[in-house]
């Protein structure tokens, strides 16, 4: 009886290392793995439109803003934040203000504005949409307090271009752009609708009265120059009292007119004029 020498190193690490019982280990670990992978894909995998950034943080740490396109992100360890880039129109309340001359109004206005830095937006204000409109509504509050009501109604470009640079300004380190401002509405005291209506009808009046004395004075001018050419002409009087007489005789009415030739009345006067003078002498 022969006895087997013992197994070598060489030949102890030549043989393969897994066993039946390793490979089956294997196998249920990585279907296990596929089991609870599976159901946490779709989770994992975002997708940003081109009117979007999504704001992805790493263990709580910022990584940047990415989009669009499709993106996939790491279970447990990676949160994105989606921010809209389109122009947002935001409706700014009625608020009531004192003007700098003291006339109670209220005034309501309109805000258009869009983010473009989308980790500012996320990472420095909590709601940029809440937060832009409370700014809007106390500077509103402020232009209006610092305007004359006639500066408010008739030079409104420079009241909406003061509001914008201001709100703007707020905005700016929240990354968000403030492209207009529109003043919508000025709601008067009835008191104050009834002393401008007074007023503008004051004023229709002073330029009526005054446009008919000019009308006045530039007739009287016209009627001047008319009396020199009949100085000069007297035919021209006695030819203006004939075409009187035409008008006249148009219209249907009962006035009865005598006509009376303008060499006897100048007879007359010729001897008026003649006895007045023996007087004198």
């Amino acid at each position: 009886m022969t006895m087997q020498d013992p197994p070598q190193p060489e030949q102890l690490a030549a043989e393969p290392p897994s066993s039946l019982l390793a490979q089956i280990i294997r196998v249920f670990l990585l279907g296990l793995s596929a089991v609870l992978l599976i159901p946490l894909l779709p989770f994992q995998i975002r997708i940003v439109t081109e009117y979007e950034r999504g704001v992805i943080f790493r263990l709580g740490r910022l990584t940047g803003a990415k989009g669009p396109g499709l993106f996939v992100l790491l279970p447990f360890i990676d949160r994105m934040v989606k921010v809209d880039l389109r122009t947002i129109t935001l409706d700014v309340p009625s608020q009531e203000a004192i003007t700098r001359d003291n006339v109670t109004v209220k005034v309501n206005a309109v805000v258009y504005f869009r983010v473009v830095e989308p980790t500012a937006a996320v990472v420095r204000i909590l709601d940029f949409v809440r937060a832009t409109s409370q700014i809007s509504q106390t500077t509103l509050r402020s232009v209006m307090g610092q305007t004359d009501l006639d500066g408010l109604l008739s030079q409104r470009e420079e009241v909406n271009q003061e509001l914008q640079t201001i709100i703007d300004d707020e905005t700016e380190p929240w990354g968000i752009k403030v492209s207009t401002v529109e003043v919508k509405d000025v709601e008067l005291p009835p008191t104050m609708q009834r002393a401008m209506a007074a007023q503008a009808e004051a004023e229709r009046d002073r330029r009526a009265k005054i446009i008919a004395a000019d009308g006045e004075f530039q007739a009287s001018e016209r009627l001047r120059e008319a009396a020199e050419v009949m100085a000069r002409e007297p035919i021209t009087l006695q030819l203006r009292y004939l075409q009187t007489l035409s008008e006249i005789s148009v219209e249907n009415n009962s006035t009865i007119v005598f006509p009376l030739p303008m060499d006897l009345i100048r007879m007359f006067l010729d001897e008026g004029d003649g006895g007045d003078g023996d007087e004198d002498a």
